[in-house]
């Protein structure tokens, strides 16, 4: 679905305050409530918006650490590879997970308390897992940059 220069201007409102009143965004971007909600509906409908959430702060909550890990698998087959996706999809300590091209198959970012809280992750549930080959953890020092905004520039 094309995005016009309005509808591009309603998704940066609404990615930097998706609490926004309907009245205020519509203003915002230069239109009445009626057609500014239209098109939000549209954008929903269409898979453009997938959803509302509030960015919680990580380390305070207390799960401060975020650990980079690449796993390759002993087969790259089909079932295989959606084994392990559907193995990883249901851990709420894997945040992120990609399909990887290059020397690994998945690259997933798990955060964790701490190193222990890691360290049981990897040991209860990761190796557990059918048909991992291996496992390269590579834990980070400090964010430098982190959005959930994505740029219309």
């Amino acid at each position: 679905m094309p995005l016009d220069a309005i509808d591009r201007k309603i998704l940066a409102q609404l990615q930097d305050n998706g609490r926004i009143t309907i009245n205020e965004l519509a203003e915002r971007v230069g239109l009445s409530a009626t057609p500014c909600l239209r098109r939000i509906k549209r954008m929903e409908a269409d898979g453009v918006i997938t959803g509302y959430a509030a960015n919680v702060d990580q380390v305070i909550v207390g799960l401060p650490v975020n650990v980079f890990v690449n796993v390759t698998l002993t087969r790259q087959s089909e079932t295989e590879l959606e084994e392990f996706e559907a193995a990883v999809t249901a851990c709420p300590e894997v945040m992120e997970c990609y399909l990887m091209t290059g020397s690994s198959d998945f690259l997933l970012r798990v955060v964790a308390a701490d190193l222990f809280a890691y360290e049981r992750f990897l040991k209860s549930t990761l190796t557990r897992i059918p048909g991992i080959a291996n496992i390269q953890s590579s834990f980070a020092l400090k964010q430098v940059v982190h959005r959930t905004a994505l740029s219309f520039a």
